[in-house]
């Protein structure tokens, strides 16, 4: 075996997950194709063999479904007693979750994995899901035995729906699907499945009948059958990973096929592919298509690129996992790739390099050889061809938005022609004092110098002209290229042989380092999207930072196309209203984005549907619908045609859709928030009306009735005493109208306050004078000091928050009750007090009393809305100011109220 040490961060996480796990119960998964397999059956049956050999076993919950079979393996087992829940007039039988816990037994078995609670039953549970029960147990320590269908695996459901044409609407998430520490696949092949049908220990003949012809269809119990077969393999390879993984284990396991098809720049790429198709196809395995981007492949021509862009789209067209690789050569980065995706066969083409540079460096089939051990090495040959697969519109779109492609190299070789001249004069200032071997070190150093700032090509020229340059200036004879001693002539090898393996090394670690530069650049770009995105609000507004994002890491144009209707994702596709910016595509096909947007597919630039197109579109898809397209114009096609770039972009559409989307469902619930506000203010308004009126009401309407009824016989006084009654319940009315005509006002911003500087001596005078007649039982006194600043405010406003908080202190308080009104100037605020000693505040929170519709004592006999201070709160926002309630410790209620001082106007002198 072969193994290396493990990483000891990986390990560390290992074993933090695993004394994780080792607190919760274990949950084990009985896992089938459909009903009727027999889970319940090997459930029940494991169960007993748990309890024969001292295991502390409770049934939870197992539904028979009417089968004998079933119901003698119930027998013997200790069963938790069923939760009885009313729900729409019936009684049904559910899980007792609480009993359970109680019970707290080592095994619990609790059938139906992805059962729905009956959340509106009488008893309410508890969690709306039972897998959601399970976990509950599994966090207090006991083990679960369930069962589930594949149908009812959350990432399924839709292809289960494809196939049988039926959407389960019970799912269990993947999460708690892959968390289960042991997945039982019970397999029941599909004629033995519909006899047990026809025999009807599956459902009642009936029952059986309809199945036999809707769902259970003997093709869609075959393809049900595949797939749990094909999710079970998956979750036993992901297990193989992770142990291979934690034991540090680097050799391949071939427990499975798994391909991987490597391509270079020459001509036999299809042929590879085709053939890694085929392959792939007769041995049922996964496979995956690599080019390695080495040091000498950066640098191919446009042609070959594009050439290269071609195979890796053709490969995923075919069904392969196309991926990108780089390293220092292609035999290294695919050994290590296999190994780390346990592959089992690689396919490689014949051998194309001659036989003179294979003796320098090892062929790609090589290294292979001996670095892949344990791993089938395929080569595939055949005659020579050349796949002619070109994109007829990138020479236009380079025309559109007129990018040049054409690359100086010239500065490379003269900054390599000057750095050798410049070795030259110092290594002559330096001859007289040093020796031959310093003077070739300082053209070393130039030529590595070279190397890393222009590349191999101007690094291998100045490497040739500095060994001339050091044998015509300073080896014997001198200013000749002559030597007198046969031994320069090994220094002059060694010489060029090291400064061409500095030159090729030094540009091999430069341009792996822009390419790894490359990619840890696109991804922090990602991530800055992200969160800019996360942290944006508004649609207009994410558009503008996704087009600007976007455009800089593809170098493109780019537009986000929205439909027109706000919440009407089948409305057109609109161009943005707001400013452009210079990195916008103008000229989009709308007509093109319009197919994207009703079909939810890419289409245009390097995709099979209508690829006349300049420009790339891809939906931006939601959870629900598409939300709009992003249109690319690149300026390389490469940029976004690479299958690995291709992916990033589309990375890019997913978090753009996933911002968007988010957008929309804030602004829904915010919609949402203000339409409830709304509903619950009117229903509030309608009952304090309807209570507050009733009463004024009734005494007008029995005082008026009794002046026309008997107001002949009635005394004077008596009618006096009805017509003073009419006039206050009127008054009172009126106020109560009032009030809530000015709450309305102060909400919808219709008043705008009128600041003047005042005296609040002046004010608290006003708003006195006004309630002579309420207060007229009330000691009330007022301690505004003489020097206090004025202040700027509405005067008519801040003398109706007096009068809100003085009646208030007149309503809540018994007749003689002393009312204190006191102001003092602290800290840049001049702070009022108005306090009584009453009964004091009701107990509870003293912010909720200046809500709207909100009364000290709701049942009171005090008449009133409750929006005398929620008025005086919306008058003082509008001054800037604060208001609140305190408890007095002598008793009582104290409310004051802050309002910010300014410097007033200094008076004009005589």
């Amino acid at each position: 075996m072969s193994a290396v040490r493990p990483d000891p961060d990986a390990l560390l996480a290992r074993v933090q997950r695993e004394e994780a796990k080792a607190k919760r119960g274990k949950l084990t998964v009985f896992f089938g194709a459909t009903a009727g397999v027999g889970k319940t059956y090997s459930m029940l049956e494991a169960a007993r063999s748990r309890k024969a050999k001292g295991a502390d076993v409770v049934v939870g919950y197992v539904e028979p479904h009417g089968r004998a079979e079933t119901e003698m393996l119930l027998q013997g087992l200790e069963q938790i007693p069923y939760l009885q829940v009313s729900y729409r007039d019936r009684t049904l039988r559910d899980f007792d979750l609480d009993a359970a816990l109680a019970r707290k037994p080592e095994l619990l078995l609790v059938d139906e994995l992805a059962h729905t609670n009956p959340t509106e039953g009488e008893p309410r549970p508890r969690h709306a899901k039972r897998w959601q029960d399970v976990e509950e147990l599994r966090a207090a320590g006991i083990d679960v035995y369930t069962t589930v269908n594949v149908q009812h695996v959350e990432s399924l459901n839709d292809v289960v729906a494809g196939i049988t044409g039926v959407r389960m609407q019970e799912t269990v998430p993947d999460a708690v699907f892959e968390d289960a520490d042991e997945v039982v696949l019970i397999d029941t092949p599909p004629d033995e499945l519909l006899e047990r049908l026809r025999a009807g220990k599956v459902y009642i003949p009936d029952q059986a009948r309809n199945a036999i012809e809707n769902f259970f269809r003997k093709g869609n119990l075959i393809a049900l059958r595949e797939l749990a077969l094909r999710t079970t393999a998956e979750r036993v390879d992901r297990a193989m990973e992770e142990y291979r993984a934690g034991q540090g284990i680097r050799a391949t396991w071939a427990a499975g096929e798994r391909l991987l098809v490597a391509i270079g720049p020459d001509e036999q790429g299809e042929r590879l592919v085709r053939a890694g198709k085929r392959m792939a196809t007769s041995l049922h395995a996964e496979w995956i298509v690599a080019y390695v981007e080495t040091p000498d492949l950066l640098r191919l021509t446009e042609e070959k690129r594009n050439e290269r862009i071609a195979l890796l789209r053709l490969a995923e067209s075919l069904g392969a996992e196309a991926v990108t690789l780089s390293g220092r050569t292609a035999g290294e980065a695919l050994a290590e790739y296999a190994r780390e995706r346990n592959v089992t066969r690689v396919v490689i083409g014949r051998p194309r390099r001659p036989l003179w540079r294979r003796l320098f460096q090892a062929s790609t089939y090589g290294e292979l050889l001996a670095r892949t051990e344990g791993i089938d090495l395929h080569v595939v040959g055949g005659a020579d061809e050349k796949a002619v697969l070109r994109n007829p519109f990138f020479a236009r779109t380079r025309a559109y938005i007129d990018v040049k492609t054409s690359k100086q190299r010239w500065p490379g070789y003269a900054w390599g022609a000057a750095a050798t001249a410049l070795c030259t004069v110092a290594g002559l200032q330096m001859s007289p004092l040093f020796e031959l071997t310093n003077i070739a070190m300082i053209y070393l150093l130039a030529v590595a110098l070279i190397a890393a700032r222009y590349g191999r090509g101007p690094g291998v020229a100045t490497s040739i002209v500095a060994v001339a340059a050091f044998d015509f200036f300073f080896v014997p004879p001198q200013l000749t290229f002559a030597v007198s001693d046969i031994q320069y002539l090994i220094t002059f090898a060694i010489m060029l042989a090291v400064a061409l393996i500095i030159s090729n090394l030094t540009a091999s670690v430069r341009l792996q380092a822009n390419v790894a530069g490359h990619r840890e650049r696109r991804t922090a770009l990602l991530y800055a999207m992200s969160r800019e995105l996360a942290a944006t609000r508004g649609q207009e507004n994410m558009a503008r930072a996704a087009v600007r994002h976007v455009s800089e890491v593809f170098d493109s144009q780019v537009v986000l196309l929205l439909p027109d209707m706000a919440g009407d994702m089948s409305g057109k596709l609109r161009y943005p209203r707001t400013q452009s910016m210079a990195s916008s595509l103008r000229g989009a096909d709308l007509g093109v984005a319009q197919w994207v947007q009703d079909h939810g597919e890419p289409a245009g630039l390097g995709t099979d549907t209508l690829p006349a197109a300049e420009a790339l579109y891809l939906p931006l898809k939601g959870t629900q619908a598409v939300l709009g397209v992003l249109a690319v114009l690149p300026a390389n096609p490469r940029r976004v045609l690479l299958p690995e770039q291709f992916h990033l972009l589309e990375t890019f559409a997913a978090q753009i859709a996933l911002a968007l989307e988010r957008a929309r469902l804030a602004e829904r619930a915010e919609r949402a928030s203000i339409d409830a506000e709304t509903e619950g203010v009117r229903n509030a308004l309608l009952a304090s009306i309807s209570h507050d009126l009733r009463t004024p009401l009734a005494v007008i309407a029995g005082a008026s009735s009794s002046l026309v009824e008997k107001g002949e016989s009635l005394g004077a006084q008596t009618r006096t005493e009805l017509a003073q009654s009419i006039y206050q319940q009127s008054k009172e009315m009126g106020q109560l109208v009032a009030n809530v005509l000015e709450m309305t006002r102060l909400e919808s911003r219709g008043i705008a306050p009128n600041l003047e500087w005042h005296s609040l001596g002046e004010i608290v005078g006003a708003a006195l004078l006004r309630l002579r007649e309420r207060l007229a039982q009330h000691a009330v006194t007022a301690d505004i000091p003489s020097g206090l600043p004025l202040v700027r405010v509405d005067a008519g406003l801040i003398e109706q928050v007096f009068l809100n908080l003085l009646e208030n202190a007149a309503k809540y308080t018994p007749p003689a009750t002393p009312v204190h009104i006191s102001a003092v100037a602290y800290g840049g605020e001049l702070i009022v007090s108005v306090e009584d000693e009453g009964p004091g505040l009701p107990p509870g929170d003293e912010e909720a009393l200046f809500g709207k519709f909100q009364r000290g004592t709701p049942e009171s006999a005090v008449g009133g809305v409750g929006l005398g201070l929620a008025i005086c709160r919306a008058i003082l926002k509008l001054h800037r100011g604060r208001i609140w309630a305190d408890r007095r410790p002598r008793g009582g209620a104290a409310f004051r109220f802050a309002l910010p001082l300014e410097t007033p106007p200094e008076a004009p002198k005589e």
